[in-house]
């Protein structure tokens, strides 16, 4: 005879696991452990594109990134708790007008735990859990850990991925050696860094590129990235 309840019992021990003590384990090793590859990371090496990726920790990246990449993503980086929910809002107005061109509204803390835990794509049960990740790891890890995961995962052309494989491919330099124009170039292609390129750009990333390079200096001026920034 099946015992129904304590069926039951076992199925919310292994939802309680995968929910929670699961996600508490991965982020809790990842603020002192480097993550050594990603979903997406698989999903191109599958596809052919190969896989470049060089871990440096945050004082190895120049600072002049750090600004460009909250000019362009995050602005608030430093003030809100993981979610901006004004430019989620902005984002869904946008959506809603023009259907055929999504824009995005994360934060660089959403997208940190999207690269880092979960896999692409926009499915609400992905949503959900990149939520629940971004609470774990502003809780947890803190911005300078957020921002160095970030740096250090997100995708930046065919098979590169984080700081140090950029800089070396576009512009053979370090990290650490980023001058402004650079840092600039390289944070004006993340909406689009399998179409876009850093080096030899077309107008429309030219442009973007100045604009940003324009409102790191803002960033800079305003200490807008004092938190992650020594």
């Amino acid at each position: 005879m099946v015992n129904k309840p304590g069926r039951l019992t076992g199925w919310l021990g292994l939802a309680l696991i995968a929910l929670v003590v699961v996600p508490l384990a991965q982020v809790g090793i990842y603020r002192f452990v480097p993550a050594p590859i990603t979903i997406l990371m698989i999903e191109r090496l599958f596809e052919g594109k190969g896989l470049r990726h060089d871990w440096r920790p945050i004082r190895q990246i120049s600072p002049h990134l750090v600004e460009t990449v909250i000019a362009a993503e995050d602005s608030g980086f430093c003030e809100h708790n993981g979610f901006d929910f004004e430019a989620m809002q902005k984002a869904a107005e946008a959506n809603a007008r023009h259907p055929g061109k999504i824009r995005g509204g994360s934060t660089i803390s959403q997208q940190t735990a999207k690269n880092v835990f979960l896999w692409p794509g926009r499915d609400y049960v992905r949503k959900g859990l990149e939520a629940g990740y971004t609470v774990l790891i502003e809780a947890l890890w803190g911005k300078r850990r957020i921002m160095e995961m970030y740096l250090n995962s997100i995708e930046w052309g065919p098979g590169v991925y984080g700081a140090e494989a950029a800089s070396q491919a576009y512009f053979h330099v370090s990290a650490d050696h980023l001058s402004t124009d650079q840092a600039s170039r390289l944070a004006a292609i993340l909406p689009s860094p399998l179409k876009w390129k850093p080096v030899k750009p077309g107008r429309y990333v030219a442009r973007r590129s100045a604009k940003i390079g324009a409102r790191a200096a803002a960033v800079r001026a305003d200490d807008l990235a004092a938190c992650v920034v020594e």
